[in-house]
């Protein structure tokens, strides 16, 4: 048909003229980071940090979901926390204590303290993001042992002393929720200690020679007495 060629070739011309009419090039994935998913990464946790925010409050605030530990059942009382540094301050009569939270949901937690064979102190809850905290009223020259207790609606953690054990049998230096620590004497009193007994030794130097003076001149001196005679 005449002209046929000419309409074929003005169809073409439109066609290369309307935006989005020539097919899409596939897409390389490196070239165009958006067309590869994302893969979730681990979550800013950390068990030991104190005031840690809840895990489970990460992933609803970040802008992507991101991955938490596992942890127990709730309808499971926690697994122990894992007692860390207790770094004794002498001269004020307390000790700064810090912990490791459990893989397990918890609710609270609370401090036990034991001296000899007493029983147990118990501190004032603390809520879940705590970490760290100070131990007062402790006496220079005691010894104690000190165990860190979770809590949940399902119950608390295993912890020696409370169902009749001995707390030194579960003393542990390094995972355990309890420990053992000294308070040492206060300096200020290792002074006045030292002061105490030298003026004591002072005086009894000074009364010794004062009687010792005081007899000689009451009966005088034997071997001079010997020369007169």
């Amino acid at each position: 048909m005449p002209g046929s060629p000419w309409l074929l070739w003005l169809l073409a011309w439109i066609l290369a003229l309307v935006p989005g009419a020539q097919p899409a090039a596939p897409q390389d994935p490196e070239e165009d980071p958006e067309a590869t998913p994302e893969l979730p990464v681990p979550c800013d946790y950390d068990r030991c940090r104190h005031l840690q925010v809840p895990c489970e409050e990460l992933q609803r605030a970040g802008p992507a979901a991101c991955l938490c530990p596992g942890l127990s059942s709730p309808s499971q009382p926690p697994a122990a926390p894992r007692l860390g540094e207790v770094r004794v301050l002498a001269e004020k009569g307390c000790a700064k204590v810090h912990w490791c939270a459990p893989a397990s949901p918890v609710h609270h937690y609370q401090l036990l303290l034991w001296e000899a064979a007493g029983a147990p102190r118990r501190g004032p809850p603390l809520n879940n993001t705590v970490r760290r905290t100070e131990l007062g009223g402790l006496r220079p020259g005691g010894t104690y042992v000190l165990c860190v207790v979770a809590a949940n609606e399902a119950g608390e953690s295993p912890a020696p002393g409370l169902a009749g054990e001995d707390p030194d049998a579960a003393v542990s230096p390094t995972f355990g929720p309890c420990g053992r620590f000294s308070v040492p004497p206060r300096p200020g009193t290792l002074v006045h200690a030292a002061i105490g007994v030298g003026t004591t030794l002072a005086l009894l130097s000074c009364a010794t020679l004062v009687w010792h003076f005081h007899l000689r001149q009451h009966w005088g001196c034997p071997r001079h007495h010997q020369a007169t005679a």
